[in-house]
């Protein structure tokens, strides 16, 4: 198991592990992502910015997160508890479904605490989509504490913080 920077080779692999996830998502009736969104160039962008990492195990892409500082301006509109440091925030954090529910999201979660304290970052935040149970439960029992609620495209989004110190 590694977990390690993705690079553009990967793209095809993560867009295969995004393309599976709609469609279990879907399946679920939770219409979270879509052809939009996360797309190619997001996914290639992610990589060239250097935020974008994959979980490797058996030699097989397994699921992948982004870690960056980027805040979606809806963001703006809630009061976050933890802002005396810099915040590093997780967007498409993303496990191919054959291999989901064996703890690789939490490992990633680790893997960004981890990460966000040895870089000096106060707190994580994220954001999870209201009509997914799963991921949101998982981030509760992790300690990530809800903030409120912010509107995308898709619908409404509980956003989460966890603080690192």
């Amino acid at each position: 198991m590694d977990i390690k920077r993705g690079e553009i080779k990967d793209i095809a692999r993560i867009m295969d592990i995004i393309k599976a996830a709609i469609a279990n998502m879907e399946a679920k009736k939770v219409y979270q992502w879509d052809d939009m969104y996360p797309n190619e160039m997001v996914i290639k962008n992610d990589i060239i910015k250097k935020n974008l990492y994959v979980y490797i195990d058996e030699n097989i892409i397994k699921g992948i997160i982004v870690l960056n500082e980027t805040q979606d301006g809806e963001y703006k509109k809630l009061k976050w508890k933890y802002s005396a440091k810099k915040q590093i925030i997780i967007h498409r954090l993303c496990i191919d479904p054959q291999y989901q529910g064996n703890g690789i999201a939490k490992k990633f979660l680790k893997y960004a605490e981890e990460y966000s304290m040895e870089n000096n970052y106060g707190s994580i935040r994220l954001d999870a989509f209201t009509k997914n149970k799963t991921a949101y439960t998982m981030y509760e029992k992790l300690g990530y504490e809800k903030v409120g609620i912010v509107t995308f495209r898709k619908g409404d989004f509980y956003c989460f913080e966890k603080n690192l110190n």
